[in-house]
């Protein structure tokens, strides 16, 4: 254990935190337990297989006791790991989160619509941000500096595989989300593909002693 918080590598035995992290934060940055009936789908589309893709993109904010209270998880390829996601990660879930029959018409049913289509993250738009990101902190950890902490270790870990640059997707609603992103050197990326609820926003993962 730590004795103060500190970002470390993720770990098999912090799944349940990520699992709790993700629920925790996924309804445009605050909880989304009260507007899901099984919100358990959205670390099936948006941690979870991070971590048991590409492990050594996952990395974790330990409060000093061994507790993960953050996390920031990527992708180095996005297009791969979309192909891996429906190959090795789907099926490992697919029963729980059935994919919808037709249209998406319940919020759960929207999620499990994402889970299903993998290859909605292959945008050709993108190509020259091949890698992408997903982070998030419990309430009390954020407006810390830890979220740049973590940040900042998943951006040179990407740095020293040799990827360019790297990209995000978010909702438009998440305004304290945005804010952030802006401080990291996030820039809405012109021309891509995306439902009006959302924004995509890059950067390189360069110049990081100014983060």
């Amino acid at each position: 254990m730590t004795e103060s918080p500190a970002v470390r590598p993720y770990r098999p035995g912090d799944h349940e935190a990520l699992d709790d992290i993700c629920v925790r934060t996924a309804h445009n940055g605050q909880d989304s337990r009260p507007h899901y009936d099984d919100p358990s789908v959205f670390t099936a589309a948006f941690a979870a297989p991070y971590a048991h893709l590409e492990p050594e993109l996952a990395f974790v904010l330990d409060d000093g006791r061994g507790n993960a209270v953050g996390y920031v998880v990527g992708a180095a390829d996005t297009a791969r790991f979309a192909e891996r996601f429906r190959a090795e990660w789907l099926p490992l879930v697919a029963e729980r989160h059935p994919a919808p029959a037709g249209p998406p018409a319940t919020p759960d049913e929207t999620i499990a619509w994402l889970l299903h289509h993998p290859e909605r993250m292959a945008v050709p738009e993108l190509a020259a941000w091949p890698a992408h990101l997903h982070i998030d902190l419990l309430p009390e950890w954020q407006g810390r500096g830890c979220g740049r902490r973590l940040m900042r270790t998943l951006l040179a870990a990407l740095a020293e595989r040799g990827v360019p640059a790297v990209h995000l997707v978010m909702t438009v609603a998440n305004e304290p989300a945005r804010a952030f992103y802006d401080r990291m050197g996030f820039e809405e990326i012109e021309g891509v593909p995306m439902d009006d609820s959302v924004v995509c926003l890059g950067r390189t993962t360069a110049d990081l002693e100014r983060l």
